[in-house]
């Protein structure tokens, strides 16, 4: 029998970009992160550990499916998001997503060195087994340069050399770690950021049960308990940026919390203007703590809040005026995906092309029209 391959690639003709998915988890395949591990941590550090001995989640039907869409796992018994002609498939062709930024998974370690060490090897892994020429053949796919902010100084070499690869889309870093952003220690991440005009995204993360979030009443006891409590994480984090100065130290940051929720904002910027006002001589920033949200943060829509009065997330929607701080996200491949054809339809009519697209292309300096796919779904 004679097999005859084809080169993949993209379409002459170009169509409009109409939705930017901004929380793609793509998953690398059994041992195809170990090659690009770099020594001693490979064998002294992740070669001992197993992946179920570093995180816990107790998602409905996790025993089965690790908290997956059924649909997702490839054939060949590899992990869900694992194949990126799948992915391709499901997201792009048949839920309509025109541009999907993907966001590896976190494989949390205690050390700074070793954490790393798998911040480097799934920058390397992305270019060469998603972001490639063969699996990227359609253009579709934009990667991030992850990074240890724990470990300020090798974050930043991190960024200086990826910064100029062309899929490369954004900064992703994690919020557990103390001490809080505004701390200068950080500042060599968000140097090399601004340096290069890159958008930093956090990421909530499964890591290590002392480094979760911890209200001031001590740790939770569930999964549930922990789902709510990161929107508390995000806040404090927000509140640092702004009131530690980071902003003006760093005026053309831009952060993007994903997987955080986002209706909690709207109260919290109340509150801090509020705050502003009784004891700006006392502080040193600039301006009101609002305006620094809605010039230098962004939210991504899922997990979407969603009260029996359908109003009352319209009015939230208003108030805060979404279409400056919301970016699209679906979350696939997990049971949690929101289908942007779905999502559209809750968003305030004014504000669907900003949340949907047009943020999604300013924040990732992406372009706005992608190579044209027949038979692709297109969300509106």
């Amino acid at each position: 029998m004679t097999i005859t391959a084809s080169e993949r690639k993209p379409a002459a003709e170009r169509i409009a970009v109409r939705c930017v998915d901004s929380d793609v988890h793509p998953m690398p395949k059994r041992g195809q992160l170990v090659e690009y591990l770099p020594e001693p941590w490979r064998t002294k550090y992740w070669g001992s550990h197993t992946y179920g001995e570093l995180i816990y989640y107790d998602a409905p039907d996790y025993a089965h499916s690790y908290a997956m869409r059924l649909d997702t796992f490839p054939s060949d018994g590899e992990f869900a998001c694992s194949d990126p002609d799948l992915a391709f498939k499901q997201l792009i062709m048949e839920a309509g997503s025109d541009i999907a930024i993907l966001e590896p998974g976190a494989y949390p370690a205690r050390l700074p060195e070793a954490d790393h060490a798998m911040s480097q090897a799934l920058n390397s892994w992305q270019a060469n087994h998603w972001l490639d020429s063969h699996n990227n053949w359609h253009e579709r796919w934009r990667g991030s340069i992850c990074v240890s902010i724990e470990a300020p100084a090798a974050a930043a070499a991190e960024i200086e050399k990826w910064a100029g690869h062309p899929y490369m889309a954004q900064i992703l870093i994690k919020a557990e770690r103390r001490p809080s952003w505004g701390d200068p220690c950080y500042d060599p991440v968000w140097a090399a950021a601004t340096k290069h005009d890159i958008v930093v995204s956090c990421h909530l993360s499964r890591s290590h049960h002392e480094e979760l979030p911890i209200p001031p009443v001590g740790f939770p006891s569930y999964n549930h308990d922990f789902m709510c409590s990161y929107s508390l994480l995000a806040a404090n984090q927000v509140m640092s940026l702004i009131f530690d100065g980071v902003f003006d130290r760093f005026p053309t940051l831009r952060i993007v919390f994903v997987e955080h929720a986002f209706t909690w904002i709207l109260p919290l910027m109340w509150r801090m203007d509020a705050i502003y006002e009784a004891r700006k001589s006392w502080m040193d920033i600039k301006r009101k703590p609002s305006e620094y949200v809605k010039e230098h943060i962004k939210f991504t829509t899922q997990p979407l809040d969603y009260p029996e009065d359908k109003t009352e997330l319209t009015r939230a929607f208003e108030w805060m005026e979404c279409e400056k701080i919301l970016l699209f996200s679906s979350d696939y491949p997990h049971w949690t995906f929101d289908d942007p054809r779905w999502l559209v339809k809750h968003l305030p009519e004014h504000a669907r092309e900003a949340v949907m697209f047009r943020n999604g292309i300013e924040t990732y300096h992406l372009p706005d029209t992608v190579p044209a796919l027949e038979g692709q779904v297109r969300v509106f």
